[in-house]
């Protein structure tokens, strides 16, 4: 790879990732991206001698690069990137770029809800089972970036394996990556905007996690899911073993976990190990899914069943996902800003057991709110429609919520949220929509509710 040349598409995480590990690997890189690039990431690629060209007009061609790596917000559809595809030129993601360079074993995470608490989770049992373990993908630092630092240390303390979170657009952007061990959560609509607004598109999309599998590889999957259960009826099953989570035990349970009076039970080469749902670090229901699912995972790699039971009983508390903030005048506050879509949201709503003001909105991506109709009926007392277009919202709730007010800011949703409560309420902050309007992600929509609850 040395000396030849990487160009880089999109300048935030990903595309910095992947330049970094470009420059580390001795190749010669850019990095171009249609839109503005922020000074910090302009700062970080100067201080390694890497030029970048913000509100990219340029031809690929005119690069001649031997390889261009395109950030997963980069639809590979955009005749931007399309032109050097018949052009010849190899475009993959980063992910893909990383994983050709390192020996680890791939962990690979995803599902419409609960990839990230399902990742962290899984991390936390492999480190605290004594595994080397790293943390990238589609949440804090790239897997790029991760493999660059990595390589720069000596071989005998480099991760034995990556737990990688993988967005559908990442699967979109794999070509030969192959994961050892592949986690499907769930499958539910989202991000239909990306694909053509065609479920089975997006579908298509998350069962690219398996394509490359082969009989050395794990597939772990909901059963309780029904549309991961149907592609599995419709899909030729690969040569990889499968392993099952569910809330009973299914008649054809051979591999996995399921629960069985108030216990999840996990089942992997004939070792059972059984911990109580109401020692779980992370409660609801959702919550159980998650846990199954990363204790199989831990299982398959060998980590001690008295280790795997610990580590689900002191697992932190998950910023941005159903976290506490604080209590006032007798209110409490809660920071569910990971939710960006429908079901994400009813999980959370599910889980209420008083009064709700429910603070949601932001960029609509085809949402189909019915799921959500009966808890709203049932438990919702003001909606606090937070966006720049809050239309989606009114015609699914409109005369169904008590109160309905529109607001523009953070800052605003808190303070109506702050007058309109009254002792014994709940003020949940679970958008079921992107950030993007009026925020620069998830977190940074999080942290701002936070911070303005603290300063009630």
């Amino acid at each position: 790879m040395k000396g030849q040349r990487l160009l880089v598409l999109g300048a935030g995480e990903s595309g910095c990732g992947a330049a970094v590990l470009g420059h580390t690997l001795g190749m010669e890189v850019a990095v171009w991206d249609q839109f503005a690039i922020s000074a910090s990431r302009i700062l970080q690629l100067a201080a390694m001698g890497i030029p970048c060209e913000p509100n990219c007009v340029l031809e690929i061609a005119e690069y001649r690069p031997n390889l261009v790596i395109k950030s997963p917000g980069i639809a590979l559809e955009l005749p931007w990137v399309q032109k050097a595809v018949t052009q010849g030129y190899r475009v993959v993601d980063e992910i893909e770029f990383a994983a050709e360079h390192t020996q680890a074993k791939l962990v690979g995470i995803t599902g419409t809800n609960g990839k990230t608490t399902t990742t962290l989770l899984t991390h936390h049992l492999l480190v605290q089972g004594g595994i080397r373990a790293g943390l990238a993908g589609n949440m804090g630092k790239s897997f790029a970036a991760s493999v660059a630092q990595d390589l720069q240390s000596p071989p005998d303390q480099r991760p034995d394996v990556y737990v990688l979170e993988v967005s559908s657009f990442q699967l979109d952007g794999l070509d030969q990556t192959r994961f050892d061990i592949g986690v499907l959560t769930n499958i539910t609509s989202d991000h239909l905007d990306r694909y053509g607004y065609e479920m089975q598109n997006y579908v298509d999309s998350k069962f690219k996690l398996i394509r490359n599998m082969d009989q050395a590889s794990h597939f772990v999957w909901c059963s309780d899911d029904p549309i991961t259960s149907q592609q599995i009826l419709r899909t030729v099953a690969g040569p990889y073993q499968s392993y099952t989570f569910s809330f009973s035990k299914p008649s054809a349970f051979t591999q996995g976990a399921y629960v069985d009076r108030y216990r999840i039970h996990t089942v992997i080469n004939a070792e059972i190990m059984s911990i109580p749902l109401n020692e779980l670090a992370l409660g609801g229901l959702h919550n159980a899914y998650n846990s199954m699912a990363a204790a199989v995972v831990a299982q398959l790699m060998e980590v001690r069943k008295e280790s795997i039971r610990e580590s689900l009983t002191n697992f932190d508390q998950l910023e941005h996902r159903l976290e506490k903030v604080g209590r006032v005048r007798g209110v409490d506050y809660i920071n569910d800003s990971k939710a960006t879509n429908v079901n994400s949201t009813w999980y959370a709503l599910e889980s209420m057991d008083k009064p709700v003001l429910w603070i949601a909105g932001g960029v609509d991506k085809g949402n189909d709110y019915s799921a959500l109709m009966d808890l709203v009926h049932d438990r919702v007392k003001v909606l606090i429609c937070m966006g720049k277009d809050n239309r989606a919202l009114h015609e699914a709730f409109g005369g169904k919520v008590p109160v309905m007010v529109n607001v523009r800011s953070m800052q605003e949703a808190v303070q109506r949220a702050y007058q309109l409560s009254q002792k014994g309420d709940v003020v949940l902050l679970s958008p079921a929509c992107a950030s993007f309007d009026l925020f620069e992600n998830y977190e940074d929509r999080g942290r701002q509710f936070k911070y303005f609850v603290n300063n009630l």
